[in-house]
């Protein structure tokens, strides 16, 4: 198939396509014909649209020309590729036969998708028992292939490990069938406490102790109010009770982490973390924080008092700092002040210095982004501090009193 970029209608070819290979019109080049010859961006520009989500040029296996990654292929067999040459075929090939995945399966982007009676890294290791056994033996009692919590390999899952130390993870059972994340409350990811601390977890249901109650223990038999009028109280116009940021006790809410009195409020509603960049710093130094927002003083604005309202550049040199390797402003999802996109409003998962990024693709836990002890950064949870797992739902700092 040729990788000839044609020009067809609607599209901004740059050669034509003869025999297999791209004849470059002038002014081009490259196998597709995809980098100009003459570069109209900065050096800084041009690398800051390499960078990958990592801030890493061409992930470090390519160089960068004029905003594109040209990834380096020293015997011309294209096996590393990507927008910013993140994947790279090599790692499939088997180390003594140099075949793709040994032959039993096919690569994409960097791993083997093996075909059934095969596993392992290269698909090298054969399974002595059938497809059907495989999936029998894989499959939990409510119908999915290890709970949907794990990996089937040779009809035995190997579940998902959510403990980044390594320990045993809350994960467990012949099908994964158990997750005892389940008796964890919302927010109580700093305490080691299943059953907030009143209850013992059996695969993830809590047996609760006398004098408790509550699908996590965490209603007490001695309040005069029910479990779920006791959650109402604690939610008030929130979501979830205590709005997901404490413990709900007989109508009153303790606000999580302990002692740390950035979260606030009679249902924990303010989140005054949320005013803070990843140095810690509130507002920016331009403003002050009330109940999680930003209160900019005259002359800035922006989620954090980022943007400046003056601005010393031209309309056409403020553009050019905002358009992205396709040449769109802002990826079509923000304006541009000054050189620097604001993301729609209206749309509060688009971020990005392009706006190129959905929130919405970070990791969630308890039905919070990044569980709300961190930022989610281009689709990735940046957790703050003694918080860690894919979706910082994992308390690894200081136990508080």
């Amino acid at each position: 198939v040729s990788t000839c970029s044609l020009p067809t209608a609607g599209q901004g070819g740059h050669g034509k396509c003869d025999c297999g290979k791209c004849k470059c019109d002038e002014g081009w080049y490259g196998e597709a014909c995809q980098y100009p010859t003459t570069c109209n961006l900065t050096r800084k520009k041009s690398n800051e649209m390499c960078k990958n989500s990592q801030d890493i040029i061409c992930s470090g296996a390519g160089t960068c020309q004029c905003g594109r990654c040209k990834c380096a292929n020293s015997e011309g067999n294209g096996l590393v590729y990507g927008k910013f040459c993140e994947c790279d075929d090599r790692e499939c090939l088997d180390d003594e036969t140099e075949e793709v995945c040994t032959g039993h399966g096919k690569c994409y982007c960097g791993n083997c998708y093996c075909e059934a009676g095969w596993h392992g890294d290269k698909c090298e290791f054969q399974c002595d028992i059938t497809p059907w056994e495989i999936k029998k033996r894989c499959t939990s009692p409510d119908g999915k292939i290890c709970s949907n919590r794990g990996t089937c390999v040779c009809g035995e899952c190997t579940c998902h490990d959510v403990d980044p130390t390594g320990d045993w993870g809350d994960i467990h059972g012949d099908t994964c069938e158990c997750d005892e994340r389940n008796c964890k409350a919302v927010y109580d990811r700093y305490s080691d406490d299943f059953c907030s601390g009143h209850g013992q977890c059996n695969c993830g249901m809590c047996d609760c102790k006398e004098g408790w109650t509550g699908k996590k223990c965490e209603h007490p038999r001695s309040c005069p109010l029910s479990a779920e009028e006791s959650a109402k109280k604690c939610q008030g116009n929130s979501n979830l009770p205590c709005s997901g940021r404490g413990r709900c006790e007989c109508g009153q809410c303790t606000c999580f982490p302990p002692g740390d009195n950035r979260v606030h409020g009679k249902n924990c509603e303010c989140d005054d973390r949320q005013c803070e960049n990843m140095d810690g710093n509130v507002c920016g130094g331009r403003g002050i924080c009330s109940c999680g927002r930003c209160i900019c003083q005259d002359g800035w604005f922006g989620k954090l008092c980022q943007h400046s309202r003056k601005c010393n550049m031209t309309e056409e040199e403020s553009r050019s700092l905002c358009e992205s390797a396709d040449g769109i402003l802002c990826s079509g999802k923000g304006s541009c002040h000054c050189g620097k996109c604001i993301c729609s409003p209206q749309e509060w998962y688009i971020s990005g210095d392009f706006c190129e990024c959905d929130d919405r693709d970070c990791d969630k836990h308890d039905g919070l982004i990044c569980t709300g002890n961190g930022v989610c950064s281009c689709g990735n949870c940046e957790c703050w501090e003694g918080w860690n797992g894919n979706a910082c739902e994992i308390w690894l700092g200081r136990e508080y009193p």
